[in-house]
């Protein structure tokens, strides 16, 4: 499991985390709200081992994260940072095929049958004789979807702790195409046991799809648990600077619908 303690981080002079606890649980997804720089994608980035932190506050299966060489890490968590860049054209299909290079002992006929999951999942199998810098923005967006997909699910056995961590994956996509990806999220977290943690803007969206959230404020833990306890007008007022009325969803029961203004 992921497990982060008394999490603390320092860009430059400035402290940007401070007193971070969370549990990334397999089979659980995990939203992170919080108003510009309140420190998401700084908190992806030091839970992925792509920023350091203060002391050894973060373990992955009771191993400091430091301590995990890269190949390994590869292999225990795949990441879809805001803006994955790509200098060199591929095309769709080996942009996906690069999610599974920290696992070079699969042979040919399971890689193609988990290329074929992953770009289904991602609904781009129409895409994937494209060229990768031909797409739009938002199929873009979903073709590094699939790669991360083929990198968390490659060779793993049902009691092997995976974790999936997805930097704001919706910002440049369609409603329909938000909703499916959430939703095949959501399903993989069930049916394949995997850890995932969601930077979201949308909180109605974390509401629905996400199990616990994290709310963030000046780089610290405004809230932390399920949606309707932690997603009141109080909270979300402190975190957005802004007031919010909390109703039940007209749709979806048992879920938080939140208006501001």
């Amino acid at each position: 499991m992921l497990l982060a303690r008394n999490l603390r981080c320092t860009r430059g002079r400035r402290e940007v985390l401070s007193g971070i606890d969370l549990e990334l649980r397999a089979g659980q997804v995990l939203g992170v709200l919080g108003a510009n720089g309140a420190g998401k994608s700084t908190l992806l980035g030091v839970l992925a081992g792509e920023i350091p932190a203060h002391d050894a506050a973060i373990t992955l299966n009771d191993r400091a994260l430091g301590k995990w060489p890269v190949q390994e890490l590869a292999r225990s968590r795949a990441v879809l940072p805001q803006s994955p860049g790509l200098g060199f054209d591929l095309d769709v299909i080996e942009v996906v095929t690069m999610g599974a290079y920290p696992f070079p002992e699969l042979d040919r006929t399971e890689l193609n049958a988990l290329i074929r999951r992953a770009l289904a999942l991602a609904d781009v199998p129409h895409l994937a004789t494209r060229e990768y810098q031909s797409l739009s923005g938002g199929e873009q967006q979903r073709v590094q979807f699939a790669r991360t997909l083929v990198q968390v699910l490659a060779c793993r056995e049902s009691d092997t702790y995976r974790a999936l961590l997805l930097d704001e994956p919706i910002s440049s996509l369609d409603p329909r195409h938000q909703l499916l990806l959430l939703d095949a999220v959501k399903t993989l977290s069930r049916t394949d046991g995997l850890a995932v943690l969601v930077v979201l803007h949308d909180v109605n969206l974390a509401a629905r799809w996400c199990d616990q959230l994290l709310l963030l404020a000046d780089g610290r833990t405004a809230a932390y648990g399920p949606p309707d306890e932690v997603l009141t007008p109080d909270i979300l007022a402190k975190v957005y600077g802004m007031p919010a009325s909390v109703l039940p969803s007209p749709v979806h029961v048992g879920v938080p619908l939140v208006v501001f203004g």
